[in-house]
């Protein structure tokens, strides 16, 4: 059963809007974001995220993005984890060469020492999209596409255009970013108290891992920002039941896709 569209988006109120974290907290949790990730893989190894197998069910342009059958398709995912996405892709599509990074040193090492991993099909690297230049590892304007799956929310949101700058470097012209991430007025983001705000619709969790909630205006504004093209870009609306307490909570995402214009085309 899916949530009604007229519940989104939601104001926040004068409590949600107060900022309760100090300065220096918040400094220190940015200094700290890349050993905060790394702890959390620590802590939960490869048994947090289930796999992706919906990957392909819900971004066709996964199958639709080639000019042929046999066409090899070069992928980014960006933000890889421990390969939950990455891995049933591989499995999925034979002719696929995928690069992955993560921000944590731990969750790539995960990603090197799985059982389906070959470096003639894949490399896997530490990169902070904010500040490691992508080319470094990725050839540029070489990607096809760019997958960018609940990622962006975990980046403060005064360096996210600097992520999507380095990812449209790499990204063919005519290429696209698949894009799924929290969305304004998600379940996740109510249960966060007035303590936990970092700023306006960015929270900090006890762990100290950060999670910023987006509305369809703002994610648009950024990307448009860096020069690519808007091709969709709308709220999903699920219910997450848990049987075992008895609870059925709505959860908000947006999935979008964006992308790099071709040589005929102009940036919006």
């Amino acid at each position: 059963m899916s949530v009604s569209r007229a519940e989104l988006p939601k104001q926040e109120t004068k409590e949600t809007r107060e900022t309760l974290v100090s300065d220096f907290k918040q400094r220190t949790l940015e200094m700290e974001a890349g050993k905060n990730w790394d702890l959390f893989y620590k802590r939960n190894t490869t048994h947090f995220f289930k796999d992706r197998h919906w990957t392909t069910r819900e971004f066709e342009e996964l199958n639709a993005c080639r000019e042929f059958e046999s066409q090899r398709l070069v992928l980014l995912e960006a933000g890889c984890g421990v390969g939950n996405c990455l891995f049933p892709l591989l499995e999925e599509d034979r002719n696929i060469f995928i690069y992955a990074c993560d921000f944590s040193p731990r969750a790539v090492d995960f990603v090197k020492n799985h059982a389906l991993y070959r470096p003639e099909r894949c490399k896997a690297f530490r990169c902070d999209l904010t500040q490691d230049d992508l080319r470094h590892h990725v050839p540029q304007a070489s990607v096809d596409v760019v997958t960018l799956i609940f990622v962006l929310s975990a980046i403060h949101p005064d360096k996210m255009a600097r992520a999507l700058e380095n990812i449209f470097r790499v990204l063919k012209p005519g290429g696209s970013v698949l894009f799924r991430d929290y969305g304004l007025n998600d379940h996740a983001m109510h249960r966060f108290k007035a303590a936990n705000r970092l700023a306006e619709n960015f929270y900090v969790r006890q762990d100290g891992t950060r999670s910023y909630f987006f509305s369809k205006e703002r994610l648009a504004e950024l990307f448009e920002g860096q020069g690519f093209r808007s091709m969709a870009n709308d709220y999903v609306f699920r219910e997450t039941v848990n049987k075992k307490e008895g609870l059925c909570v709505p959860r908000v995402f947006l999935q979008s896709k964006f992308a790099k214009p071709g040589p005929s085309q102009t940036s919006p």
